[in-house]
């Protein structure tokens, strides 16, 4: 289990509507960011893969889990990754897996997983990464969530901290609130990453977008172009016949 943060929780906003679906150029952009982006270098590549599984998660928990599952698969394609599976949920329950490289055993860990209410632990998720990268280097974050419920001043010098040790995050909002848009497009950028929307609208852009990531961490940016050059191609043109 991840030790314990103290954070001072801030009320969720309750008017939170449907995600809507991103416009081209979100995607664009973010596929041009993520090939900008270094390396994680030679050898097995470490992707830590973190969910916010709290209760305004459940309509789309399901759909999420069959997603993220292809994200590794279609990364054990250009290179070795082995992946560590984070979670927050209910009161104060932060649990990381063991590291894992086949994706047998990540599917079985996500669908295993069942939301409860509870606050948001981002600043665990980030002390996490921290911590692991000081054991063995760590490639990418990547984080899935819907709300901010911590001050973002501290979530902002602990992102700040991993981008001094290079470990960038891939930042994804369900949700269109505002308020946690700017604070994750922040912690995206003070780690060098990327932020986008999780959209489970569509589909064909959320595995695209995760498995861009997972390239990433997999192979380093030769592996992320040659890969996403294809699949983003094909999501934008997708989305534009809409």
């Amino acid at each position: 289990m991840v030790a314990d943060d103290k954070t001072t929780p801030v009320k969720r906003n309750p008017g939170k509507q449907p995600a809507e679906r991103s416009a081209p150029s979100e995607i664009d952009a973010f596929l041009k960011e993520t090939r900008s982006l270094g390396g994680a270098g030679a050898g097995r590549g470490r992707l830590i893969f973190a969910l916010d599984a709290t209760m305004s998660r459940q309509p789309t928990w399901d759909t999420a889990c069959s997603l993220q599952a292809q994200m590794f698969e279609e990364a054990g394609k250009v290179g070795s990754l082995d992946v560590q599976l984070l979670y927050y949920r209910g009161f104060n329950e932060c649990r990381a897996s063991k590291w894992v490289g086949n994706t047998t055993a990540l599917r079985d860990l996500m669908t295993g997983i069942q939301v409860r209410g509870g606050h948001t632990q981002i600043g665990k998720v980030l002390s996490h990464a921290r911590r692991e990268n000081g054991k063995r280097k760590v490639g990418a974050l990547v984080f899935v969530g819907d709300a901010i419920e911590e001050p973002i001043d501290t979530l902002a010098a602990r992102a700040g901290e991993l981008g001094l040790l290079g470990v960038k995050a891939f930042v994804f909002q369900e949700g269109r609130d505002s308020t946690v848009e700017s604070g994750f497009r922040e912690i995206a950028r003070l780690t060098g990453g990327a932020y986008a929307r999780f959209d489970t609208n569509a589909a064909g852009q959320l595995a695209d977008l995760l498995r861009a990531a997972a390239v990433y961490a997999a192979g380093g940016m030769k592996a992320l172009e040659t890969s996403s050059g294809r699949s983003g191609q094909l999501l934008l043109e997708q989305m534009r016949s809409r």
